[in-house]
């Protein structure tokens, strides 16, 4: 039986594409769903809409509010996500003394828990140190505490023992920062975050509780009005959580598309290795066997972050004359790009620093089929010439604002001089290029929520302190309907997904979120998700949930 929804603003599909997505919107008023399909949408009077009445249609009506197709989150770490829920917040910390109190305190409330896991930590906050000292005396349980941006692990002498570390090797593209003995100091950067505290934290966690930190990641999802993810660095244990809850659950509330992480390696074969995986993951897990659950390509993480003076720059660093270089080189990129591209995967580089930028262009313009929708994740820091390169050569932008917030790029005018810090973000200039945007939230690195990620995109002011009349590069902000369709019909793109995804068309799958927010930048604080439709079936009401 369809179901009517009528009296609603329906974003139209076509106002998601090309120069459109830059005019006015214009909203369609009636949406006709059966069996999870969208079959018609249009206005009231039309004869599909009469004849679906006549025939006994349920039909709802949606008090004028606007609707939208569901978000898709194009960057994210699901497990990760689900997790970080249950971990010490120390977002909200200023220093050391904040964030001895925060775990103290968590300490003292959870005398249960046999590790005190945290995140959210920059290194502003203790003036870049992180030694296992400055830790040591709050608890004798291990503490392990995940910088913001994932790229770093913060441990306190009983993390580092529980691991081992004190008797490990830097691996390659890593760091296991020592102290002038040479002993392990308390912290882990990038592969060595990403190879040795990732998969120890993950392999001591039980089954029960990383399913339900997914289910919890999926509920909060549903509730800010996501219909798909995609996961940018999937691996062997988070595959194995998701197909048990699968297997438990009989399905998930939204669809997910994964990119396989690439760590690297020592030889050219131990990388290579890695992508015959993915493409083998990828032979299983496809829109026609897995439509749920999709390997669609690799992860290859090619520099660090600007706050860590990790992300590679073209230029040294200002605040301390540092030069970066990438973590992988092209000697090494250059075969996973091919062999990835061969095998039909798509490519995702995660590039921040300039150099970043200009090597993964570089890499993937000699190695790549066009066609393909690579992608460079995050592009903080880009060249004029680099951004005009992404739409000529097809490759995707995937953004995530809630990363270009005022608040917290206070540091970078000190670490990149004012002249750099006025190339940051550019995502008007990828746009005007002709690169497709794909906007995510990197969550849990930052709030995964779509409004706070749209208004700091269309206003380039602060989603975290909303009193705040900071801008950074306002020249560099996009449209509302750009917004929209970056968090939408770009997302979906991306991952090849618009054909069932992605807008509010006839044939596509009903995936749609009910929201009340007036159509203006200045307000998208202020809006909320009332409703959320997951192929035709409603995830989420407001009203449940008071």
């Amino acid at each position: 039986m369809p179901s009517i929804f009528k009296n609603g603003r329906f974003l139209k599909a076509q106002q998601l594409v090309g120069d459109n997505a830059t005019s006015d919107p214009a909203f369609a008023e009636c949406m006709i769903v059966e069996d999870g399909v969208i079959t018609h949408i249009g206005t009231s009077s039309d004869a599909e809409v009469l004849n679906a009445q006549e025939n006994g249609a349920a039909v709802q009506d949606l008090g004028q509010r606007i609707v939208l197709s569901g978000f898709i989150d194009g960057h994210m770490h699901l497990l990760m996500m689900g997790q970080s829920l249950k971990k010490v917040n120390l977002e909200e910390c200023k220093s050391l003394a904040d964030i001895r109190a925060a775990i103290k305190s968590y300490a003292v409330a959870h005398p249960e828990v046999p590790r005190i896991l945290c995140r959210g930590w920059m290194h502003f906050m203790t003036d870049g140190q992180a030694l296992s000292s400055m830790l040591d005396d709050l608890d004798s349980r291990p503490i392990f505490i995940d910088s913001k941006d994932l790229h770093s692990s913060w441990c306190n002498s009983a993390a580092l023992e529980e691991m081992g570390i004190y008797g490990m090797q830097d691996p390659k593209g890593g760091c296991i920062h020592r102290d002038a003995e040479g002993r392990a100091s308390g912290l882990l950067d990038e592969a060595a975050a990403v190879t040795i505290v990732w998969p120890h934290v993950a392999s001591i966690a039980p089954m029960d509780q990383k399913l339900d930190a997914i289910r919890e990641a999926f509920t909060a999802y549903s509730k800010a009005g996501y219909t798909g993810m995609v996961d940018m660095a999937m691996d062997e244990n988070a595959l194995e959580v998701l197909l048990e809850l699968r297997r438990r659950d009989g399905g998930f509330p939204v669809r997910l598309a994964a990119h396989w992480i690439i760590a690297p390696s020592e030889t050219e074969e131990e990388n290579l290795k890695q992508v015959r995986r993915a493409v083998e993951l990828q032979q299983q897990f496809n829109a026609e066997t897995s439509p749920e659950l999709r390997i669609v390509g690799i992860k290859v993480i090619c520099d660090g972050v600007i706050d860590a003076c990790t992300a590679a720059l073209c230029q040294p660093y200002s605040s301390n004359g540092i030069s970066c270089e990438a973590l992988w080189t092209r000697e090494m990129l250059d075969p996973v790009v091919r062999a990835a591209d061969v095998a039909g995967l798509q490519c995702a580089l995660h590039a921040i620093g300039d150099g970043a930028v200009k090597l993964a262009i570089d890499a993937l313009e000699e190695n790549s089929t066009p066609g393909r929708r690579h992608r460079i994740e995050h592009l903080e820091l880009a060249s004029p010439e680099d951004a005009k390169r992404l739409g000529r050569l097809g490759i995707t932008a995937s953004i995530q604002p809630v990363h270009a917030d005022p608040a917290i790029l206070r540091a970078w005018p000190k670490l990149l001089g004012e002249h750099r810090c006025g190339r940051a973000f550019a995502y008007k200039e990828f746009e005007d290029g002709g690169a497709k945007l794909a906007m995510g939230s990197d969550a849990p690195t930052a709030p995964y929520a779509p409004f706070p990620n749209l208004y700091t995109a269309t206003t380039r002011r602060s989603a975290r302190e909303p009193e705040s009349l900071e801008v950074v590069n306002e020249h560099f902000a996009i449209s509302l309907v750009s917004a929209v369709a970056a968090a939408t019909a770009g997302s979906a793109y991306s991952c090849f997904a618009e054909s069932w995804a992605g807008s509010l068309e006839k044939g596509k799958k009903a995936d749609f979120v009910v929201v009340d927010m007036g159509w203006r930048p200045e307000g998208l604080l202020a809006a909320s998700v009332r409703e959320t439709w997951f192929e035709g079936k409603k995830i989420f009401d407001i009203k449940d949930s008071s």
